[in-house]
């Protein structure tokens, strides 16, 4: 036997072998993680983050932006999903006199990145590709334009939201797609004004969905997906996916949130220089004030007139966070230490947490939905308030083209596929 033949022949055998192993075989600890959640957990966890960062989104959707004063004269004390009767606009509603239940960019964004992701095979998320699909959303949308007449003013009018919604988005996407340093700089500074606002925080914890129990994975790939953030804000919105993976696989432990704030940090702002974590700092600062709260010791005036202990604690904590505005609501900053409050001062329950961030007011359907997104993925979809999830449900899908269950078990089967379930 020549040379050649025998290379030949050692060559079939080896393809032989590997055609026979067992697939699974080859799965483990080499092409696919091992998940640590049951198929059953973890369709509870997505369809928990996603419901519930919509009943977050609905609750807080009514007062989007509102005085505590405003809320108080016109609802009183919110601890429920309400009726829409505001205008519509690209980032809020766009359809007026919106029934309970309805919801606003919060969610959109949240069934963006889910169909983005969708189409992501690979754990490691390409920027790129995300900018790509925000370009090809924009693009579709402005294809309505052609094909409507000018007395079409009701068809017209949506058009515009949905093409004004990601209008900015869009023009930071298209630097990126042509990896122009210079354009995305400029493009970015003037996004929302310039100031470190909340846009990864829109969507990040649909990011930590796919990382169940490895927070600091979540961070990594969320931070490379905050494009159009600024400074901290990229770390407050990496820390949303974070908290999101660590919530799927914390079994009740509330502790295991807050960890991640102080040992997740792989682009090391712990070290920055003059500036530190600001993130870290929103904690403390959350902690002193459910600290204040809970002894007692910040305010003296006697709010009670009726109001349970949990309203009498919220309201006291209030005026302590007004201490920590910032110049616009949505201030990335801002609302990350009003979630941790929320969290701290209800003791993570999900309807108090709620209902603590839509009656402070400011930009509460977003810091609610984020709240409701890690709380959601924390207790799961079963133990959310059924009459709300059920609402949300129903409007969504009947109203606004939203299909929350569809989103929820595709984006489960997805995940599904990127791991591995030992027998």
């Amino acid at each position: 036997m020549n040379n050649f033949n025998r290379t030949f022949c050692l060559i079939l055998m080896v393809l032989i072998q590997a055609c026979a192993s067992d697939p699974q075989e080859k799965k483990v600890g080499s092409e696919k993680d091992v998940l640590p959640l049951s198929r059953e957990e973890l369709a509870d966890k997505v369809k928990g983050m996603l419901v519930g960062s919509a009943i977050g989104d609905a609750m807080g959707a009514p007062t989007e932006m509102w005085s505590r004063e405003a809320i108080q004269m016109e609802y009183g004390w919110v601890d429920n999903l309400d009726s829409m009767v505001r205008e519509v606009s690209p980032e809020g509603i766009w359809k007026v006199n919106l029934p309970a239940g309805g919801t606003t960019d919060d969610t959109r964004w949240k069934k963006l990145v889910f169909e983005y992701l969708e189409n992501q095979d690979d754990l490691e998320l390409n920027p790129r590709e995300f900018s790509l699909h925000i370009i090809r959303e924009y693009e579709k949308y402005f294809e309505d334009f052609k094909s409507l007449k000018p007395e079409e003013m009701e068809a017209l009018e949506y058009a515009n939201l949905r093409v004004f919604w990601l209008q900015e988005w869009y023009k930071v996407s298209l630097s990126v797609r042509e990896n122009d340093l210079m354009a995305y700089q400029q493009a970015l500074g003037k996004f929302y004004g310039g100031e470190m606002v909340c846009a990864g925080l829109l969507y990040s914890p649909a990011i930590g969905l796919r990382y169940p129990g490895q927070p600091e994975k979540a961070y990594e790939q969320a931070y490379r997906l905050s494009l159009y953030d600024i400074g901290y804000a990229k770390d407050i919105s990496a820390l949303s996916a974070a908290m999101t993976a660590a919530a799927m696989t914390a079994k009740g432990d509330k502790t295991k949130l807050l960890d991640v704030l102080r040992s997740v940090d792989p682009e090391s702002f712990f070290t920055s220089r003059l500036v530190g974590r600001s993130s870290y700092r929103a904690l403390q600062t959350a902690l002193s004030i459910a600290g204040a709260v809970n002894t007692g010791t910040s305010l003296e005036k006697d709010f009670s007139g009726g109001s349970s202990s949990r309203e009498n604690a919220m309201k006291l904590a209030f005026p302590l966070l007004d201490q920590h505005l910032q110049d616009m609501p949505f201030h990335a900053g801002e609302i990350h230490l009003q979630v941790l409050t929320a969290m701290l001062v209800s003791d993570f329950d999900f309807e108090d947490s709620l209902t603590f961030l839509v009656n402070y007011g400011r930009d509460n359907d977003t810091t609610a939905a984020i709240l409701g997104a890690i709380l959601g993925a924390f207790y799961g979809y079963e133990k959310l308030p059924d009459t709300m999830k059920n609402q949300v449900l129903t409007v969504n899908k009947s109203l606004l083209d939203i299909d929350l269950n569809v989103l929820a078990e595709k984006q489960t089967s997805h995940i599904q596929s990127l791991y591995y379930w030992p027998e």
